[in-house]
């Protein structure tokens, strides 16, 4: 049995740890807002999108929520929270947790994980990159639009949870491939003796 490497001696690891902890409040407190029944959802929680909205104005959360126009043509995005609460939230703890104890055996599901964020977080921001610029024009005619510097917060907290996903994906398909390999030559190996 192979000794377990402390995460702090595993670069990657550690940033995938913490991404971890760190998207499992982000995600119970603002992401699936949009999936609570309002009722059951205290005042101060949902404050808190509706803070980072009037921050950010956010096409993609103050859609969901109502709060910027009709959500009807983010149905697509409302999927993707469902998938972010059924899915990603329980890989969030299970994969903390893998990580932590330096488990080769959570590399499969953090594949499968990072493979489908990476897919479902690119229509997100191609949504941000495409949100017009706040204009004269846009705020007579009631268009969501988004500020420079709007845009600016809004990227720079959507691309790393593109980037992060994106990288974990190449890393844990390596980190496979390289134990497949072990595997088959330890079969060949085996046959052959």
């Amino acid at each position: 049995m192979r000794t377990a490497i402390p995460i702090t001696s595993r670069p990657l690891d550690l940033i995938y740890f913490a991404f971890f902890l760190v998207h499992i409040p982000a995600t119970l407190l603002i992401d699936l807002q949009a999936l609570y029944p309002p009722s059951l959802t205290p005042y101060f929680i949902r404050a808190l999108p509706q803070l980072y909205v009037q921050m950010s104005n956010d096409p993609l959360i103050g859609s969901v929520l109502g709060m910027l126009g009709d959500s009807q043509p983010f149905v697509w995005f409302k999927t993707f929270l469902a998938v972010e609460a059924l899915f990603q939230l329980p890989v969030f703890v299970l994969g903390a947790r893998g990580l932590w104890r330096d488990s080769r055996s959570i590399y499969v599901l953090l594949l499968i994980y990072a493979a489908s964020t990476t897919t479902t977080t690119l229509p997100c921001l191609s949504v941000l990159m495409t949100t017009p610029t706040t204009s004269a024009q846009t705020i007579t005619d009631k268009v969501v639009s988004v500020t420079t510097s709007q845009r600016f917060l809004l990227l720079s907290s959507y691309i790393p949870f593109f980037m992060i996903p994106f990288i974990m994906t190449i890393d844990m398909a390596s980190r496979l491939s390289k134990l497949v390999t072990t595997g088959i030559d330890a079969a060949n190996d085996k046959k052959s003796s």
